[in-house]
């Protein structure tokens, strides 16, 4: 059922583009189609990003949810229910209170969203500039019926001009300022629309203290995760803090909720193997990426699935295999949490 899901999403995605040509053009961008690149050179990196979701929604979605975020994981849950928890851990956090207005920065297909729309009670705003995505999550919306307590604007948190000044009570992002490309700029923005007290919960991919800089592996470990999540750059907890700080706000909380204490599982765990959580995706494996990847080569001969398909699919196991590098060597997480209050 999950791959007649994605055939239709991809054809509905890509509606006959040259996805081959693209996926090299994309290459091209972040550095990895240039000898030496080292991924900074992207002319325009809200426009780099936005392809790259353009090209991998359907994927993730049919292999990881709708909910396009880490979580910590524990070992009796499945990866479904850890997400659930988490989004419940933000929901308490942000003190979420029926009639309350939320603005959803970067809000994907909307996973997040719905969650909060029914456990809240709120109405929320979702920003995202990728036009699959906001499509995506207006359909999945209006089957879940929720469609009415929900509006969005396509355009980027970097310049949400459409919306006025101290329009919502409360806001998040989740694994989306982590591609601005001026994070302390996108924060500001944030901060304008945002009412006076209101918090704001977010979660960056991030480097730990463990990165070294002068490390040969952890250097080519982070371009291939800049490469890989389509990164202008990846943050220390410090430098999240600092942008939030210079961007008006009160910082609250700070923490890598990645790191494994009591009976946890690492948050790539799913991507490495099957222990350590119940249940799992088997496509999400690293046998099981490969064998994707030569079923859509077949696929594609046969036309039963979009040409470029399986150079995607391949695009997401180099990911996948940098995410785990970067979690098994810990110096990157993609789950360092913050709550931040702008003053009264």
């Amino acid at each position: 059922m999950q791959l007649v899901r994605l055939l239709k999403e991809l054809r509905r995605g890509y509606q006959r583009s040259d996805v081959s040509r693209r996926i090299q053009h994309f290459d091209d961008r972040t550095g990895l189609g240039v000898a030496g690149g080292d991924g900074a050179s992207a002319p325009d990196h809200a426009e780099t990003a936005n392809e790259y979701y353009a090209l991998s929604s359907a994927f993730m979605v049919c292999l990881w949810g709708e909910s396009l975020h880490f979580a910590p994981l524990r070992p009796d849950e499945t990866l479904e229910q850890s997400i659930v928890r988490h989004q419940r851990l933000m929901i308490s956090k942000l003190e979420l209170q029926q009639g309350m207005t939320v603005v959803d920065v970067g809000c994907g297909v909307g996973g997040p969203m719905r969650r909060v729309v029914r456990e809240a009670g709120v109405r929320v705003t979702g920003i995202n500039i990728n036009e699959i995505q906001l499509d995506m999550a207006k359909r999945l919306n209006a089957e879940s019926g929720l469609d009415h307590m929900v509006d969005f604007e396509a355009c980027s948190f970097m310049d949400m001009s459409a919306i006025g000044d101290e329009t919502f009570d409360r806001g998040y992002a989740i694994e989306s300022t982590c591609h601005a490309p001026d994070k302390q700029g996108a924060f500001e923005e944030i901060f304008r629309v945002l009412k006076p007290g209101a918090l704001l919960w977010g979660q960056e991919m991030c480097l730990t203290e463990e990165f070294d800089p002068s490390d040969d592996r952890h250097r080519t470990i982070k371009l291939d995760l800049m490469h890989g999540i389509a990164l202008n750059d990846i943050a220390t907890f410090r430098e999240v803090d600092h942008a939030l700080e210079a961007a008006g706000f009160h910082v609250l909380e700070g923490i890598d909720r990645g790191a494994t204490t009591g009976p946890s599982t690492p948050w790539y765990q799913p991507m490495e193997s099957r222990h350590g959580t119940l249940g799992g995706t088997l496509h999400m494996l690293p046998w099981g990426r490969k064998a994707l990847i030569t079923g859509l080569r077949l696929a594609e001969l046969v036309r039963l699935f979009p040409k470029g398909s399986a150079e995607v699919a391949r695009m997401l196991d180099r990911t996948a295999d940098a995410y785990v590098a970067g979690g098994k060597t810990g110096i990157f997480t993609p789950l360092y949490c913050f709550l931040a209050r702008k003053p009264l």
